[in-house]
């Protein structure tokens, strides 16, 4: 069991020593466009991969990356995550969830209105415990207190309606190329992370995507809220 464990540790190391040396070779300025890559290099490119690859391009984002992670993969502690994408601290692990506004107005069941959407797509900190409530608060503000703040409860979608919606799974959930255009909550606390590079699910459960906070901010437009406490 100890040899696993360190031979577990040394992968890890290895694959966090690429990582460096891959970005360490990437073009710092936005207007270069970067390579995806993963840490084994003779992987093919998957679908998923690839599509959100274009969207990503389209959009004027340059500055990403995606890297394959073992199967248990979240049965890691945070640091050894960290570890194997090369982020610059666990703070950097973010994930992205699906939320439902259960208390909304008959007539809202969709995303068309941004400002009061059925469902939102909240984006966090794995070290973070994320609030509703300051999210149900900036909801009733947005809308100018013209709803009534009981109209506003957030919760976690099912798991069943979370994959409708995005067409992504458990864990592999990523609010880029959504099969639904909702709504996204970025938490202020991940638009001022130094340096500004996080990771978040790529669309699979062991594809990971990390971006640059700023290319994701002027593509994905999400609403930038203190959403969570550490």
């Amino acid at each position: 069991m100890e040899a696993l464990e360190e031979l577990e540790r040394l992968q890890a190391r290895i694959l966090r020593r690429i990582t460096e040396l891959e970005l360490s070779h990437l073009p710092q300025h936005p207007s270069v466009p970067l390579p995806v890559s993963s840490p084994n290099q003779n992987c093919i490119t998957s679908t998923t991969e690839a599509r959100l690859s274009d969207i990503l391009r389209s959009n004027a984002v340059r500055e990403f990356l995606f890297k394959r992670v073992p199967s248990d993969y979240y049965d890691w502690p945070l640091e050894s995550r960290r570890d194997i994408l090369a982020a610059a601290s666990v703070d950097h692990l973010c994930k992205s969830i699906v939320l439902v506004n259960t208390q909304a107005q008959s007539n809202i069941t969709d995303c068309s209105d941004r400002n009061n959407s059925k469902y939102y797509v909240v984006v966090v900190q794995y070290t973070a415990r994320f609030n509703a409530e300051t999210v149900k608060n900036f909801l009733y503000s947005l809308n100018n207190g013209k709803i009534p703040k009981k109209k506003f409860n957030l919760r976690l979608a099912p798991e069943e309606l979370s994959q409708k919606l995005t067409g992504y799974g458990h864990n592999g959930v990523t609010c880029i190329g959504m099969k639904t255009d909702i709504p996204v909550i970025l938490d202020e606390a991940i638009a001022k992370l130094n340096p500004d590079f996080f990771w978040l699910g790529g669309g699979e459960i062991d594809l990971k995507l990390g971006i640059r906070t700023s290319e994701f901010i002027n593509f994905v437009k999400p609403f930038i809220v203190s959403c969570s406490s550490t």
